[in-house]
């Protein structure tokens, strides 16, 4: 069973939030309920695969203002049946940043997340279970945005330097920092 690669992954992931605790409860859930849970068909929800993407040195981490959403998030999307996660969310900073030199800086998962896509006249509204892993980039590239964003930005470890207020990134940019003290 090709679910088995996430399942295994989120077992051995322990969350300290019991916001990710629910999340993970509810993912797993998710998973064994539904086969089709990494294609986007699956109309209800489906996994997605994200990356919180850290420069070479490690001070500075990638943003993307997301054109569809008109948000700051991180760096990913769908899976479309590929069910390795990790790959996807290299996959998905690679193309949304136009790096090529990006590795995982842990094959763990970072981070965890579900929320709900609204409605728009491309899809009804959905879940996105989101699976984050913490990437880094090996070498000294310029990022280039592509459609799927109206801007890209590093920002530093500073929070006033955070250019959103959205929970699920406040979360993972509070892990980044404590790595790295």
């Amino acid at each position: 069973m090709k679910r088995n690669l996430l399942i295994e992954l989120l077992e051995n992931y322990f969350p300290l939030s019991e916001e990710e605790k629910k999340y993970k409860e509810r993912m797993l859930d998710f998973i064994i309920k539904n086969e089709n849970c990494f294609e986007r068909s699956l109309i209800s929800g489906h996994i997605t695969a994200s990356a919180w993407l850290l420069n070479k040195n490690k001070s500075h981490s990638l943003l993307m203002h997301h054109t569809k959403l008109n948000i700051w998030v991180q760096l990913g999307g769908h899976c479309d049946g590929d069910f390795n996660p990790l790959l996807v969310s290299i996959k998905e900073a690679s193309e949304e940043s136009g790096l090529s030199s990006i590795v995982p800086v842990q094959k763990e998962i970072f981070d965890i997340d579900i929320h709900m896509i609204p409605e728009n006249k491309y899809q009804k509204s959905h879940y996105h279970y989101d699976v984050r892993f913490l990437l880094k980039v090996e070498k000294d590239e310029e990022i280039q945005s592509n459609h799927e964003s109206r801007e890209l930005r590093w920002i530093d470890k500073d929070p006033k330097n955070l250019p959103t207020n959205s929970l699920s990134v406040i979360r993972m940019f509070n892990k980044w920092i404590m790595l790295q003290e």
